[in-house]
């Protein structure tokens, strides 16, 4: 006979020395009158007595008889199936239920009378005789506290005894809370696993072990699990390209010191192919600009070995500005020499005092033209090569751009337009004469207009033989242009006037020639000024005559027909110099 039912049969109910039924501490599976049950504060208790008596005197150890008991079955049995449909909620910290504590997920199966009587288990905690009465607790909270416990749950299967069952439930003072997943800051891909580097760990994992001892309630005191530090792959990875962006970086300077200080530079070998090409060279271009435009030519294979070649040549800093035909991929030395070569020069040069009609011829030649067609250029489309707005051509000017090809060199190469060539010529002019600002000189000087200032200029220019003549030069003319002098009554008398007409350049001409002559650019014949520039004055032809001297002079004689002029304030000394001048003229 057995302690529980005392001889009767039947399956026992948890012992208390059974390790799944709990400690004393854990207040068993059951509520206990008047505390609170565990499970986070669901209280568990048993069902009234009055449902009790349904299925027989469970106190007493009788039975109901088999018919009542069938009957008051089916009711009961109607009745739970209305928590069929409902689902126990428990707390997800609280671990599962004893599997004979069930509740709305089971049904009643019928049940066959048993004759044998069953012993409660009382509230105090021990196992009763059987001879006193089961003392029911209701808690309003419970919505199955008015249900019935389940008809012959000791013949229920272990729940905890078969593969992948829940765990066994465990009192509270040993449980530990589930550990969190481990998330990664990226995803390593499907069957591999996540390198520690990038996982964390090191000081700043033991340190959050250490936070972890202190245990549930602790974390829980702090406000919540500390989050774990993790390296980010990203930063990371932003680390090893700055570290090796740099180490690239010291690696190209390097190389490049070590080019600039101790390799060649790269050149190409030989004398050039049989390609040529244009190179125009803008005028105070020093070596290193010269050999940009070679190498982006395709002449030279690099700019240093073309400045090296330079400064070695003894002649190199003697480049000219102008256009030059080269040949492509020349070796650096031999792209120097021919520059210095006079006939590698694809340029027009403009001397000063050359006339316009010998620089049209020069531009014909350069770019391959037929004889005239430049000078057909130059007179129909002057007005659209840019000249100032003070320069309007007069019915008796023989050439509008007279004047305004500014001495210099030009390029001028197969290929290009006459009037691109002569549009940079009348803008270097037109730049010139803004610099010295003849509009405001011209009022100064008591002249009419910027042009007549041009136009001295060229008298200056074509009259004088060496700088030094320049400004005595420009005094004659503006005492000559008085028509009140006692000397010339304003006339100029300029034999290049009347040379300019006739396109020549003599030296030796009759009076009787000049005199019958009534062209307007003969000044024997006419007052004044004539009607514009006879060549193109340069740079100090211009200035001299901003600047004139005043020592009283009206005339000058080149005595010796060659270089060396000189001067007179009258008629009387004019006429010892022409003697002068006769004289070492055999006449």
């Amino acid at each position: 006979m057995t302690e529980y039912g005392r001889g009767q049969d039947g399956s026992e109910p948890w012992h208390p020395q059974d390790p799944y039924y709990g400690d004393g501490g854990w207040e068993g599976q059951q509520g206990h009158a008047g505390q609170q049950a565990a499970y986070g504060g669901q209280p568990q208790h048993y069902p009234q007595a009055s449902q009790q008596s349904e299925y027989g005197d469970w106190g007493t150890g009788q039975q109901a008889d088999y018919g009542q008991a069938q009957q008051q079955y089916q009711q009961q049995h109607y009745d739970q199936q209305q928590y069929d449909q409902h689902q126990q909620q428990y707390d997800p910290n609280q671990q599962q239920y004893d599997p004979n504590q069930q509740y709305g997920q089971q049904q009643y199966a019928p049940q066959q009378p048993q004759p044998q009587h069953q012993q409660q288990y009382d509230n105090s905690g021990s196992w009763g005789t059987g001879t006193h009465t089961h003392v029911p607790y209701t808690d309003p909270s419970d919505p199955y506290g008015q249900q019935a416990a389940a008809y012959g749950a000791g013949d229920q299967p272990d729940y905890y005894g078969t593969p992948g069952a829940y765990p066994p439930p465990e009192p509270p003072s040993r449980r530990r809370t589930e550990p969190e997943p481990q998330r990664a800051d990226w995803d390593p891909g499907p069957d591999q696993g996540e390198h520690a580097f990038f996982a964390g760990g090191g000081d700043d994992d033991a340190e959050n072990d250490l936070d972890d001892q202190g245990g549930r309630g602790d974390r829980k005191g702090r406000g919540g699990k500390k989050p774990k530090k993790r390296r980010s792959g990203c930063a990371c990875l932003v680390v090893v390209l700055v570290f090796g962006g740099g180490i690239a970086g010291v690696g190209y300077f390097g190389y490049q010191f070590y080019q600039d200080r101790f390799a060649s530079a790269p050149d190409y070998a030989g004398d050039g192919t049989g390609e040529t090409v244009s190179v125009v060279v803008p005028k105070g271009a020093p070596g290193a600009e010269i050999g940009r435009l070679l190498k982006a030519a395709g002449v030279v294979k690099s700019v240093e070995a073309f400045v090296s070649a330079q400064t070695q040549n003894p002649k190199g800093d003697t480049i000219q500005a102008g256009a030059y035909l080269l040949k492509k991929e020349m070796s650096a030395k031999s792209a120097v020499e021919m520059m210095l070569d006079p006939k590698s020069q694809n340029a027009v040069m403009v001397t000063p005092g050359q006339r316009n009609i010998a620089v049209y011829k020069l531009i014909d030649e350069k770019l391959g033209l037929k004889s005239g067609a430049t000078l057909k250029v130059a007179k129909a489309d002057y007005k659209s090569l840019g000249l100032p707005g003070w320069a309007k051509k007069n019915s008796e000017m023989k050439d509008p751009l007279e004047g305004f090809l500014y001495p210099g060199t030009y390029p001028a190469a197969k290929g290009m337009k006459p009037e691109a060539v002569l549009k940079g010529m009348v803008s270097a002019a037109a730049k010139k004469y803004d610099a010295l600002d003849l509009e405001a000189k011209a009022k100064t000087l008591k002249v009419d207009s910027p042009l007549d200032l041009v136009t001295i200029a060229s008298l200056v220019e074509a009259e004088g033989k060496t700088p030094d003549d320049y400004r005595k030069i420009a005094e004659v003319v503006y005492n000559r242009l008085d028509y009140g002098n006692p000397q010339t009554y304003g006339f100029l008398q300029f034999d290049s006037t009347f040379n300019y007409a006739k396109n020549e350049s003599k030296i030796d001409i009759s009076e009787s020639e000049i005199n019958k002559d009534q062209d307007p650019y003969n000044t024997y014949t006419h007052k004044g000024l004539p009607p514009g520039p006879i060549g193109n004055p340069g740079d100090e032809a211009l200035r001299s005559t901003l600047n004139p001297t005043d020592d009283g002079w009206y005339y000058f004689v080149a005595t010796d027909g060659v270089s060396k002029t000189e001067f007179a304030r009258t008629h009387q000394e004019f006429q010892k110099l022409k003697d002068k001048f006769d004289a070492s003229r055999g006449n």
